[in-house]
């Protein structure tokens, strides 16, 4: 069974950082698409940010600039580096990791609460 645990949310004032972690288990990291989703009170979860097995990454056109997606193979390890934050960026964050060929699969974290405010 796979297990992805997130870490690194908080409260921070606008214009502040945060860097979230992800960190799976089981074999199934490196052949993974990780996704950061988000989801605020009474919104839908939307993508944030994607990376996929090799390397290749795609932002949410409302995060471009300000965030950073990268991957640790050797530690199973996916991160999600967040520069200039928002109020609106208030949301809780998951961690996703996807596998649209053969072996298919699906895998989320618990979430992890980050809070923009003064």
């Amino acid at each position: 069974q796979v297990q992805l645990v997130e870490s690194g949310g908080g409260l921070v004032q606008p214009g502040g950082s945060l860097r979230l972690s992800c960190a799976a288990s089981g074999s199934i990291f490196s052949i993974a698409t990780m996704n950061w989703y988000r989801q605020a009170p009474g919104k839908q979860r939307e993508l944030v940010a994607a990376i996929t097995s090799g390397g290749n990454t795609n932002y949410a056109d409302s995060v471009k600039g300000r965030f950073t997606i990268s991957r640790d193979n050797a530690k199973n390890t996916v991160y999600l580096q967040m520069d200039g934050l928002k109020p609106e960026d208030t949301a809780v964050y998951f961690c996703n990791a996807q596998r649209v060929n053969y072996p298919r699969f699906d895998y989320w974290g618990q979430g992890t609460q980050v809070t923009v405010s003064s």
